[in-house]
């Protein structure tokens, strides 16, 4: 009697990197969506805070990881920075950018991506389509401030202005961007009301508004109906600033796109196939509502 053998599925082992992730619905949305796609998928949290580590055991973390047969990691806070130096090879965004939060491992070559970037201009398109983005304003400049503002001057921004508390913060991010961008003008903002009574839209790039860190970045009457909103907070879904602009009658796209759309570029990054964006984006939902 003829037996057909079973079916073994590919095998694949990641993880992230950073502190404090506990909480984070990264795993879950890789391990759901290689289930779909016929993979073992294991996917483990390397919390710095749990292990009692910091950043300068980062180089220790990703040897480990590759020794252990990784196919690749997840990056975040805060550690997207130190990981570039860990790097053999750059995608031309995580080169622009300095920053990464994919690190591919192939063959015995690290190759570091930002996914953060295409994860906001995926969401933006999909949420914000058809705004204008000729003057944008921007809160916000550390790290995914860096990645946000990248991805509108990719989209087609002529202008962004950037607000932060630490202005050395913002001339760094300006020097640093303005080089890859020659047809958008990045500037330091000075004058948050006369930039918004001039912007076309808002994009918040700080950690405010998260359930750690409540409350609105700005002066609710700066805020008026004609200016789109994004926001890339997304543990509360709906910040403050989110309630605040969709009861003020403004085009709102929250955090929860940019998070679902970086993983759906990493998956594709460590696995080689195209996940289901909309698969993904349904369990993420699913997930939110349960926390």
């Amino acid at each position: 009697m003829n037996t057909q053998a079973a079916i073994i599925p590919r095998q694949l082992h990641v993880g992230l990197i950073g502190a404090g992730i506990g909480r984070s619905l990264t795993p879950a949305l890789h391990m759901r969506e290689g289930e779909h796609c016929g993979l073992s998928y294991r996917y483990d949290l390397i919390d710095l805070d749990v292990r009692g580590l910091s950043v300068s055991d980062l180089p220790a973390l990703v040897d480990e990881a590759e020794a252990q047969g990784f196919a690749g990691l997840n990056i975040t806070h805060p550690c997207k920075q130190a990981a570039v130096a860990l790097m053999d090879e750059l995608s031309p965004d995580a080169q622009a950018l300095r920053s990464i939060n994919t690190v591919v491992f192939q063959g015995k070559r690290r190759i570091g991506h930002n996914t953060d970037w295409w994860g906001f201009a995926e969401s933006f398109r999909r949420g914000l389509a058809g705004v204008s983005l000729d003057h944008v304003v921007q809160l916000g400049a550390g790290g995914a401030g860096v990645a946000v503002a990248h991805a509108v001057a990719e989209m087609g921004a002529r202008s962004i202005e950037i607000f932060d508390l630490d202005p050395l913060r913002v001339k760094t991010l300006v020097d640093q961007l303005q080089p890859a961008h020659d047809a958008c003008t990045f500037s330091v903002g000075r004058d948050l009301a006369a930039a918004l009574d001039v912007a076309d839209g808002l994009v918040h790039a700080t950690p405010t508004g998260m359930a750690a860190h409540p409350g609105l970045p700005l002066d609710a009457q700066l805020l008026s109906e004609r200016l789109w909103v994004a926001e890339i907070v997304y543990f509360p879904i709906e910040t403050e600033l989110v309630a605040l602009a969709k009861k003020k009658g403004c085009r709102v796209l929250d955090g929860g796109g940019m998070a679902v759309f970086q993983a759906v570029k990493a998956f594709e990054l460590f696995t080689g196939i195209h996940p289901t964006a909309e698969r993904m984006m349904q369990h993420f939902n699913s997930l939110r509502t349960m926390i």
